[in-house]
C-alpha cells in the first residue's frame, strides 16, 4: 500500500487527495511537517454556528486538505481547501457553543505532501471575527484593466482597502462598489463589524498588460475517453456497434437519467449509413463547417424508448443533435424530447416528428438554425420554440407553439390554434461549434451576430463568422481541477469541456473579453463547499455553450453570474451569449443554490436555458427542505434578450426581471410541485403564492411573447397562486400570447397576469390572454 500511495502523491493534486483519504482511512499518516515555519494556521469564528479554518503555507502549495472531527452528527471530514491569494480556507458549519473541533492539515510542498500535528478549537471559546474579504476576479495576470469586487461572508460587514501595497486600517478607503484596477498593483483589504474582531488582511496582486496569450495547445487534441470520433473510412458496422453500446448505457430513464456517464458522438465530414439512438447526456454532432458536410443516411432518433416511459417523452432530457444533414430511412426523423435537448444546425431532408411513436405527451423543446424540407409535426408537444429556421410546413399545437425568424411557420393565430409567430428574431447569434478543417486540424467556428434574422445562418452558403484554432483552447478533461481551469483562463485560453463531472472548490473566473467556453457531452460543473460555480466579468463577447451546472450539497448563492453587480457597460455590438446552458438543483445529488443564473451585464443574449429544481431524482435528493432554491433567473442588466427560456419548480419567483428593456420570446414554466401549505408560500406582497415571472415595479420597458405557466401542487392541492405573471401596469410593459394551466387540477392559479385572466379550470384546460395590457 505504501508504494501505491507514493505513486499517487507524485501524480498531482487530484490523486494526491485520494492518497490522503486512503492514508486517513488506513490509520496512516503522511510525513510530518518539515518545520514549524512551513505554515501558519488559525481559526476564525464567523458566527455562533460557523468557523473558518485558515492555512497559509510559507511555500506556495498546489493543494491543502483539512481533516476535522467534532461536528455533531458527522464523522471525520476530509476537505480540499479553497485558495484565496495564498490563504487556504474552509468554512465549517453545524456547530454550537462548546463543540471542540480536532483538526489537522495535509499540504503539498515542492512535490511531496506533509501532515501537520493535530490542533483543537472550542467553539465560543474565542473571539468572533469577521470573515476575511475575497476578490473577484482573483489576483493574476490580465491583458486589460479589471473591475474588482471585494466581499465578506459576514453580513453587514464594511470593507476598507488600499491599492499601494500598504496594510489597510479602519481609516483606509471605504469599499462601496467594484473598483477599477487599470494597471499592475496589489489590493489589500480588511473587513470590520462592530462587536466583532477585525478580519485578517486579504491580498490580491494584479498584473495588467503583460499577458502573452494562451500557451499553444494542440490543434489535434486528445479529447479523452468519452468522445467518440467517427471517420467515413470506418466500417458502418464498427460505428453502429459503438453507437449501440453507448445507447444501451445511456437509454434507461430509471437508471441513466441521473447517472454520471457522459458521451459525445462526433462525425468527421463524409457520408454514413447509421442509426444513432440518442440517450441521456449524449451529444451527436457533425465536424463539418456546415451541416451538409456530414450526411447521415439513416436516423438520429429520440423516442419513448423504455417500458417505464409508458409511451410518453416527458423526461427525455439532456441530449442534443447539431450540424448534420439527415436523409431519414423512413422519410421522417424522430426527435421526441422534453427540456435541455437542443436541435441546432440540422438539415433534415424529409419530415421531422417531435412526438413519440406512441403519440404520448412530450413536454417542450427547442430548434434553431435548422432546415426541415418536409413537415415538422409537434402533435403532442405541450410547448415548442423554433428560431431562425426554415420548415416545409408545420402541423400541431397543444398549448403554445412559438416561432421567430422561421419561414414555413404557421400564421400568428394564438390561441386558436395556439401558434405565436414573429417574423424575425430581434438579435441572435448561432452557437460556437467544433469542426475539422481541410488539413485535419480542429477549429472552433464563431458565428457572427445577426439582427432581425430569418432563416438558417447557412441558408446561402457558409455561416458568416470567424474561426479560432484549437491551439487557443485548453481542453478540459477528467483530472482537471478548478485551479487548473482558472490557470488556463488567466493565461488567456478559451475552454473546451469534454464529457465528465467536474467538482469545483473555487469559482471559475472568466475575465477576458471574447472568451469562448464550449462543452460537448453535457460536461457537468458541481460547486463544492458553497462556492459560486462561475463568474463572468462585464466584458464584451463571452460565449458560453453546452454546460450543465449541478448545485452542490452546500448552498451556493449563484451557479452562474454574468457581469458584476452594478454593471452598466453597453455590449450591444458584441454581447455575451449563454446558449444551451442548463441548471439543476437536486436530482442527482441533494443540491442547493439560492439562484441559478444572475445576469448583470447589459445586452446579454440568453438563448435556450433550462433552470430546473428537480421534482424527481435519486433517493434523498429532492424535497421541500432538501433541494432548496429560490429563483432560477435574475436579470439586472439592461436590454437583455431571452430566446427559449425554460424555468421550473423554484421555491419563490421563478424569474425576476429588474433590468430595463428586457425581451423574452418563449417561456415555459411549472411552479413547484411540493409546496407543503399555503402559509409557507405567500409572496412578500401578501398575495397567495409566487408569480412565475415577475417584472420589477420600477421597470418601464419590457416585452414578451409566447409564455406558459402550469401548476401541479401535488403535495397539497389546496395551494393556490394568485397569478403567474406579475408586471407593472404601464404602457411600455407588454405581454403577448400567454396562458396558465392546472395539470390534473392539482391546485389553481387565480389569474394569468396581474388581475387579468380567470382561474384555471379542471380538465387541464388553459386560460389564455392574447395581449396585456
Amino acid at each position: 500500500m505504501n508504494r501505491t500511495l507514493d505513486k499517487l502523491r507524485r501524480r498531482g493534486p487530484r490523486l494526491a487527495f485520494v492518497a490522503t483519504a486512503l492514508l486517513v482511512a488506513a490509520g496512516l499518516s503522511a510525513p510530518a511537517a518539515l518545520a514549524a515555519d512551513d505554515y501558519t494556521q488559525s481559526v476564525t469564528q464567523l458566527s455562533s454556528t460557523q468557523v473558518q479554518l485558515n492555512f497559509i503555507p510559507t511555500t506556495p502549495a498546489l493543494y491543502v486538505d483539512v481533516h476535522y472531527t467534532g461536528v455533531p452528527g458527522l464523522g471525520q471530514q476530509n476537505v480540499r481547501m479553497t485558495n484565496s491569494s495564498g490563504t487556504w480556507r474552509t468554512t465549517v458549519g453545524g456547530l454550537s457553543s462548546g463543540n471542540v473541533l480536532d483538526y489537522w492539515f495535509t499540504y503539498e510542498k515542492s512535490g511531496p505532501q506533509y501532515d501537520t500535528p493535530h490542533f483543537s478549537y472550542t467553539v465560543g471559546g474565542g473571539s468572533t471575527a469577521v470573515a476575511a474579504p475575497t476578490f473577484s476576479p482573483p489576483g493574476g495576470t490580465y491583458s486589460s484593466a479589471q473591475t474588482v469586487t471585494i466581499s465578506s461572508a459576514t453580513a453587514g460587514a464594511t470593507i476598507r482597502y488600499t491599492v499601494d501595497g500598504s496594510t489597510p486600517t479602519a481609516s483606509s478607503t471605504l469599499y462601496s462598489g467594484p473598483i477599477s484596477v487599470p494597471n499592475s498593483r496589489t489590493v489589500n483589504a480588511i473587513a470590520l463589524k462592530s462587536g466583532m474582531t477585525t478580519s485578517p488582511v486579504s491580498s490580491a496582486s494584479y498584473t495588467i498588460g503583460t499577458q502573452a496569450g494562451c500557451p499553444t495547445q494542440s490543434d489535434t487534441p486528445n479529447f479523452g475517453p468519452n468522445v467518440r470520433i467517427f471517420d467515413p473510412s470506418m466500417s458502418a458496422a464498427t460505428i453502429q456497434a459503438q453507437l449501440d453500446t453507448d445507447f444501451t448505457n445511456q437509454k434507461d430513464t430509471l437508471t441513466a437519467q441521473f447517472a454520471e456517464r457522459r458521451v459525445a458522438h462526433l462525425f468527421k465530414p463524409g457520408t454514413y449509413g447509421v442509426h444513432d439512438n440518442v440517450g441521456f447526456y449524449t451529444s451527436v454532432a457533425g465536424l463539418g463547417q456546415n451541416p451538409g458536410d456530414v450526411v447521415i443516411n439513416g436516423d438520429i432518433t429520440v423516442d419513448a424508448f423504455n417500458a417505464s416511459d409508458n409511451g410518453v417523452a416527458l423526461q427525455n432530457f439532456w441530449r442534443s443533435a447539431e450540424n448534420m444533414a439527415v436523409n431519414p430511412s423512413s422519410g421522417n426523423d424522430r426527435w421526441a424530447v422534453a427540456q435541455a435537448a437542443p436541435f441546432r444546425r440540422m438539415d433534415i431532408r424529409g419530415g421531422l416528428q417531435l412526438y413519440p411513436a406512441s403519440y404520448g405527451y412530450a413536454s417542450g423543446g427547442y430548434i434553431a438554425d435548422s432546415k426541415v424540407s418536409g413537415q415538422a409535426a409537434s402533435v403532442s408537444q405541450q410547448q415548442w420554440y423554433t428560431r431562425d429556421s426554415a420548415l416545409g410546413s408545420w402541423n400541431g399545437g397543444v398549448w403554445n407553439m412559438v416561432f421567430s425568424g422561421t419561414s414555413g411557420a404557421p400564421a400568428n393565430t394564438f390561441p386558436n390554434p395556439p401558434e405565436t409567430t414573429l417574423a424575425t428574431t430581434p438579435v441572435s447569434r448561432d452557437v460556437p461549434y467544433l469542426y475539422v478543417d481541410g488539413t485535419g486540424k480542429y477549429r472552433v467556428f464563431l458565428p457572427s451576430l445577426r439582427t432581425n434574422a430569418s432563416g438558417p445562418s447557412w441558408a446561402n452558403g457558409s455561416t458568416p463568422g470567424t474561426s479560432a484554432p484549437m491551439s487557443q483552447f485548453y481542453v478540459v478533461k477528467s483530472g482537471d481541477t478548478a485551479a487548473s481551469i482558472n490557470n488556463a483562463l488567466a493565461a488567456g485560453c478559451n475552454l473546451f469541456f469534454t464529457p465528465g463531472i467536474y467538482h469545483l472548490n473555487q469559482t471559475l473566473n472568466v475575465t477576458r473579453a471574447n472568451t469562448t467556453i464550449l462543452g460537448i457531452g453535457y460536461p457537468t460543473l458541481v460547486p463544492d463547499n458553497g462556492v459560486n460555480a462561475m463568474q463572468v466579468s462585464d466584458v464584451d463577447g463571452v460565449r458560453l455553450k453546452g454546460l450543465l451546472f449541478d448545485a452542490g450539497t452546500t448552498n451556493s448563492q449563484a451557479l452562474l453570474t454574468v457581469g458584476q453587480s452594478g454593471s452598466s457597460a453597453n455590449h450591444a455590438a458584441n454581447p455575451t451569449t449563454v446558449q444551451d446552458v442548463f441548471f439543476r438543483i437536486g436530482g442527482q445529488i441533494a443540491g442547493k443554490a439560492t439562484n441559478s443564473l444572475i445576469v448583470n451585464s447589459a445586452n446579454t443574449i440568453i438563448d435556450h436555458i433550462w433552470a430546473w429544481r428537480a421534482d424527481h431524482g435519486n433517493a434523498g435528493t429532492v424535497g421541500w427542505t432538501v433541494n432548496t432554491a429560490d429563483t432560477g433567473l435574475v436579470v439586472n442588466g439592461a436590454n437583455v434578450l431571452a430566446t427559449g427560456l425554460f424555468v421550473e419548480h423554484y421555491q419563490k419567483y421563478q424569474v425576476i426581471w429588474n433590468g430595463q428593456g428586457g425581451r423574452t420570446i418563449f417561456f415555459q414554466n411549472e411552479m413547484p410541485y411540493d409546496v407543503p401549505n399555503q402559509a409557507s408560500w405567500n409572496a412578500p406582497s401578501g398575495v397567495a403564492g409566487y408569480a412565475a415571472y415577475k417584472v420589477a415595479s420600477n421597470v418601464t420597458s419590457h416585452e414578451a411573447w409566447g409564455l406558459g405557466s402550469y401548476c401541479f401542487f401535488d403535495t397539497n392541492p389546496a395551494v393556490s397562486s394568485y397569478h403567474a405573471f406579475e408586471v407593472p401596469n404601464t404602457s411600455g410593459v407588454r405581454f403577448h400570447s400567454l396562458l396558465t394551466v392546472s395539470l390534473n387540477y392539482r391546485g389553481t392559479i387565480s389569474h394569468v397576469i396581474n388581475d387579468t385572466g380567470g382561474v384555471t379550470p379542471s380538465g387541464t384546460v388553459p386560460v389564455n390572454v392574447v395581449n396585456y395590457p
